[in-house]
């Protein structure tokens, strides 16, 4: 049976807990991930252990093990830019293939007030699944890394 245990404002994770979401993603991302502090920041930001938008980090557990994990956090930007980005999403690589992904999106749109955006690499498998929820490429993003 899989279990959902919400981060956020109000219920913010243990440092225990925080870390075994970094960890999990970090491993799960694999190619698509961020270092381990990137990601750390994130679920802080979701849980406004400093001054932000907000937003909010999902775990779905079965038999206590993480299965998936999603964190969105807030933007502020209603409107002209979605209310909400999708930092990081991952299922459980030995366990991909079951439906837990799907289960997570659902979840997290259901969660979600207002759009949400997410930035997926062209040749990631999971796109095709973003895609069947009705999320789109409307546009290309360029960016200036200083």
């Amino acid at each position: 049976m899989i279990k959902t245990k919400i981060f956020n404002e109000q219920s913010k994770p243990t440092e225990r807990e925080k870390s075994e979401v970094v960890d999990f993603l970090f491993d799960n991302l694999q190619q698509y991930g961020d270092p381990k502090n990137q990601i750390e920041r994130a679920i802080d930001y979701s849980t406004k252990e400093f001054t932000s938008f907000g937003g909010f980090t999902m775990v779905l557990k079965e038999e206590e093990e993480i299965r998936a994990a999603v964190v969105v956090n807030r933007t502020g930007m209603d409107g002209y830019i979605p209310e909400n980005i999708l930092v990081y999403i991952a299922t459980d690589k030995n366990h991909r293939g079951k439906g837990i992904g799907k289960m997570l999106i659902e979840l997290t749109i259901e969660k979600t007030d207002g759009d949400i955006a997410l930035h997926v690499d062209a040749d990631n498998p999971a796109k095709k699944l973003y895609e069947k929820f009705g999320f789109t490429n409307p546009y290309l993003e360029m960016r200036l890394k200083k």
